[in-house]
């Protein structure tokens, strides 16, 4: 079913309170685009796939009296249409925000919807890069493009992802009114929640270079990186950029940009650094989100155990 067709099955009265919901979400809590999109996608689907499930499209009335076995239903149908558990359990959790939004206005209590059970699934763990691996996929950077000013650009935007630990678009989002860096930075990050970062002196040293190769002149409202035309960066050639040294290098598609930031984590547990003080450092809204990197280091650990003590 497409988007479309899946609209067509939505009641005008369940439509209106998606939107309204949606534009919530945008305007209060500051969801990413992104999210908003994959938020607008899993409720619609859902709702759509109760007016085929009931055999008629489900006006707030009907919505209250949503059963347990409805939501197994869905579920079911779900997972019999190829969505994984992962997926699926987004899913869940978009409803359950929708449902909790909807009862609180409608009045009403959405027991049966919480109830339902998220499917369990295995975590994928971060695959940061070794220490040497994200040295040298900094430098190699550094040799793609004979631009002096380009090759610079995309030194600085590596050396900030795992050195400070920025997320890619938190990088990019650097303006001129950030310059020049100092010993830290102030970086609004997912949720607009606010963090302060060390900036290390490598990092300093090449936005400095690159800043000074920059064709363009570093306005206090435009992006400090720049594409080819002058235009804020996007971070797709970025992660392009990266594909080709990953080939280079050998390296596995999950050498990602985002990689960098999980090098910089795993790097600073590995050495010792303090649980809390890295979720603060990554802008992580939860410690467990955090806690992912410990099971990198336990994962290596088992690894190294296995080939250093094979059975049979």
């Amino acid at each position: 079913m497409s988007r479309a067709e899946g609209s067509l099955l939505i009641s005008p009265a369940a439509r209106d309170a998606l939107t309204e919901w949606l534009e919530l979400q945008s305007a209060v809590q500051d969801r990413a685009e992104n999210t908003i999109t994959a938020y607008r996608g899993d409720v619609a689907e859902f709702l759509a796939f109760l007016t085929t499930h009931k055999g008629e499209a489900q006006g707030l009335g009907p919505l209250r009296d949503i059963t347990l076995s409805d939501m197994r239903a869905w579920m079911a149908a779900m997972r019999s249409g190829g969505c994984g558990a992962r997926s699926l359990a987004r899913k869940l959790s978009a409803v359950k925000s929708f449902y909790r939004w909807l009862a609180e206005r409608e009045g009403f209590e959405p027991t049966a919807v919480l109830a339902a059970r998220s499917p369990r699934y295995q975590r994928k763990l971060p695959r940061p890069l070794s220490v040497p691996d994200a040295a040298q996929m900094i430098e190699r950077v550094g040799e793609q493009d004979a631009r002096d000013w380009v090759a610079a650009r995309d030194t600085a935007v590596l050396t900030l992802l795992y050195g400070c630990g920025l997320r890619i678009s938190e990088a990019l989002g650097l303006t001129g009114a950030d310059l020049p860096l100092g010993e830290a930075l102030r970086i609004r990050g997912k949720g607009d929640k606010e963090r302060v970062v060390p900036v290390i002196a490598p990092a300093r040293a090449a936005v400095d270079r690159y800043v000074t190769l920059c064709p363009w002149e570093m306005e206090p409202d435009r992006a400090v990186f720049r594409g080819i035309r002058g235009g804020p960066l996007a971070a797709a050639q970025l992660r392009k950029t990266m594909a080709q040294v990953r080939a280079q290098m050998g390296l596995p598609a999950s050498a990602t940009p985002h990689a960098m930031r999980h090098s910089f984590a795993t790097h600073l547990l590995n050495a010792g650094g303090d649980l809390r003080a890295i979720q603060e450092l990554l802008g992580h809204a939860s410690l467990s989100t955090t806690q992912a990197y410990t099971a990198v280091d336990s994962a290596r650990l088992m690894e190294v155990y296995r080939k250093a003590h094979p059975r049979g």
